[in-house]
Parts: structure tokens; C-alpha cells; sequence
């Protein structure tokens, strides 16, 4: 009974979804950001297929309907940018130079890294586009070669390494101004990373939203010409 169930094309869906819901009570309950909903959900994927031996083309089977939505969850980041059309207009060369520069200097980091540590191209493309949101990154990953997993974990832990470094980073370098603060967050730690803005102030937060949509075009944009360009 247990392996018929876990071979329904919805096991792997309501898995998913049950582990989501406990998730985000978790994160409400706790208050603390690195305790994200993808992350710990991932978590608790993981563990339940570890622990009841269930073999991964099972999940996916269920799990492939969500990897779905990433296309339709990418395109519906124009409608981001068209809702706050007033505060680009207001700061466009700030938002389009800082996203500019915070994607160079994500992907000109992950290549230096990478060639410092000799990892292989794989592994590279994978993380190169770590800083935008995962409906975009596993996009470029997919792509340009890499793997769409693994690009997925690190652009969960881009997202909370950035929402809980961002007021530190914001506090060392004496950065006031809410339109620097959200678009750096924004540029460098998509959602998760803007959840931090929102608390931080209006301000920080619509200019991070915005730099999300922003950085992601630039990213997508970036990343196959790096990718060939260093081949």
C-alpha cells in the first residue's frame, strides 16, 4: 500500500504542499528569517525521502506540476516592474547601474571562486546566477548546463544569508539611503532578501522589489554571454 501510494503522480505534489504549509507556520512561529519556507521545506522533503527510502522519480512525478509554474511565476515578475513604474521612472540609472553592478559582481565572484577552489563548469554554471529569484535562476542554469537543484539550494541560501547580513553590511559601510539599501538587497538576495527590506521601510522595500525584476532580466542576460565567453 505504501509504495502504491507513493507512486501516485500526486504524491510528490501534496508532499510538497504539506511540507510548505508546516514550513511557513514554522517561520510565522519563530520570526526568524532563516528559518525560510523553501529552505526548511526542502528540508523536510529531504528527510521524509531519506528516511522512507522513497526514490526520487517518485517525487518527481508529483513534484514536476510545480517546476511547471516557474515559467508562468518568471513572466508575472513584468507586473512587479509595471506596479512601480512611477519609482523606476523616479530612479532609473540608480536601479538599473546598482542591479548592473550587483549582478556583475555576484557572477564575477562565483567565477573567481570557482577557479580558485577548480571546480568544474557544471558546478559553475549552476551557481552563477545564485542572486536572482529561483524561477529565473534555474532558468539560466538549465540552460547554460548546470543544475537546476543545486542552483535552487544556493539561491535559498543567498536569499537568507542576505536578509540577515543586509543591516550588518548597511551598518559597517554607513549606507542611509533607503533606495541604496533596497536595491542592493533587492540586486544581490531576490525575495527573501526584500521580506528583510519591507521590515527595514517602505522605501528599501518597493525599490528591492523592483530590483528583483531588474537584476533578473540582467542576470539572464549576463550569464549565457559569461558562460560562452569563458569557453
Amino acid at each position: 500500500m505504501f509504495e502504491a501510494m507513493t507512486s501516485s503522480p500526486f504524491f510528490g505534489l501534496a508532499l510538497t504542499l504539506i511540507c510548505w504549509w508546516l514550513a511557513v507556520r514554522f517561520q510565522k512561529k519563530t520570526g526568524q528569517l532563516i528559518f525560510n519556507p523553501v529552505l526548511v521545506t526542502s528540508v523536510l522533503v529531504i528527510a521524509i525521502l531519506l528516511i522512507f527510502h522513497i526514490p526520487l522519480e517518485r517525487y518527481n512525478t508529483g513534484a514536476d506540476i510545480i517546476k511547471m509554474l516557474l515559467g508562468p511565476a518568471t513572466a508575472a515578475l513584468a507586473l512587479n516592474i509595471y506596479r512601480q513604474r512611477a519609482i523606476l521612472k523616479q530612479h532609473f540609472w540608480p536601479v538599473v547601474l546598482g542591479c548592473l553592478v550587483g549582478s556583475l559582481a555576484s557572477i564575477l565572484c562565483v567565477r573567481l571562486l570557482c577557479r580558485v577552489l577548480q571546480a568544474d563548469s557544471v558546478l559553475l554554471n549552476s551557481l552563477l546566477p545564485k542572486s536572482v529569484t529561483t524561477a529565473i535562476a534555474v532558468s539560466i542554469a538549465e540552460g547554460t548546463g548546470g543544475l537546476s537543484g543545486l542552483t535552487a539550494a544556493a539561491v535559498i541560501i543567498t536569499g537568507v544569508e542576505g536578509a540577515i547580513l543586509a543591516p550588518v553590511f548597511a551598518k559597517l559601510f554607513h549606507i542611509t539611503d533607503p533606495v541604496a539599501e533596497g536595491i542592493a538587497i533587492g540586486a544581490t538576495s531576490h525575495a527573501v532578501g526584500t521580506s528583510k527590506a519591507l521590515q527595514m521601510g517602505e522605501v528599501e522595500g518597493a525599490m528591492s522589489g523592483l530590483s528583483i525584476a531588474v537584476a533578473g532580466v540582467l542576470t539572464a542576460v549576463l550569464c549565457p554571454v559569461f558562460v560562452n565567453f569563458i569557453n
